[in-house]
């Protein structure tokens, strides 16, 4: 059975909204979790909303670039495509572009994953390095003080898609998983390292995403079908961050701000 979570989804005019939002979250989790423990550890996704927001944070005119404790914070991804780091299709090259060529978070603070090896080899290593920082024995989980989503018009997240073997790992923290529908492999995270993280939040933008996103939220449960119903964190609590055109299947929330109780 799946384990209840309370969401609450805040939907704004804009992508840009969505976007400064985003850059929000991103800058008070990692104040949060320095001051806490001495460390931010935080898992990116791709894609554009993510992109519009690695620019609010790197903007020399925005507050969050110098309130971001950047020698605190450690850095890795969620997913990442099976290309090199130079490649245009590359997580981690959007990443840099938009991002790290701009604020001060050093080399070996930014760990990124390796697609340009073979992808058993590539989320191995990924594996051993996430142990390394985490300091993680035996079977233990990393906890991520932040993990940041995105959703495919299929229902899919991280690079868990649908009808997939990645959405029945659990033994890994990261995994090789071959997606036939596009065929090619990704690396990702797995749903239980993901569910461990003490925030977690979607960036969910567009018209094409309001009718999946009504079916994951309030459809039956059907994980292999659509595999962001299975993000239901440890905490109890998971965030959306919205724009009107991807919430508009959605109960209408009050102010901005709605919830729904999953069971």
């Amino acid at each position: 059975m799946p384990r209840p979570v309370v969401i609450t989804y805040r939907v704004f005019s804009s992508p840009a909204e969505v976007a400064k939002a985003a850059a929000e979250l991103f800058t008070s989790s990692m104040v949060s979790a320095a001051t806490a423990r001495g460390t931010a550890r935080v898992a990116i996704s791709g894609g554009t909303t993510p992109k519009a927001m690695f620019a609010l944070l790197a903007d020399p005119a925005q507050p969050f670039v110098n309130e971001i404790p950047w020698d605190k914070l450690e850095l890795f991804w969620v997913d990442e495509r099976c290309v090199g780091p130079d490649d245009a299709e590359s997580n981690y090259r959007m990443t840099r572009e938009a991002l790290l060529s701009k604020v001060p978070l050093s080399a070996d603070r930014i760990h990124r994953m390796e697609g340009e090896l073979p992808p058993e080899e590539a989320a191995a290593r990924y594996e051993a390095t996430i142990r390394n920082s985490f300091k993680l024995e035996g079977a233990e989980t990393p906890t991520f003080d932040l993990i940041l989503l995105g959703m495919g018009d299929d229902g899919h997240t991280a690079s868990l898609f649908p009808h997939t073997e990645a959405i029945n790992e659990m033994s890994h923290i990261v995994v090789a998983n071959h997606v036939p529908q596009k065929d090619t492999w990704r690396i990702t995270l797995t749903w239980p390292v993901i569910n461990q993280g003490r925030e977690v939040a979607f960036l969910i933008e567009g018209t094409g995403k309001a009718n999946v996103l009504h079916e994951v939220l309030q459809g039956p449960y059907q994980p292999d079908t659509y595999p962001s119903q299975i993000i239901r964190p440890a905490s109890g609590k998971l965030t959306l961050l919205l724009d009107a055109a991807a919430a508009a299947k959605l109960p209408e929330p009050s102010n901005g701000i709605g919830t729904l109780e999953l069971n």
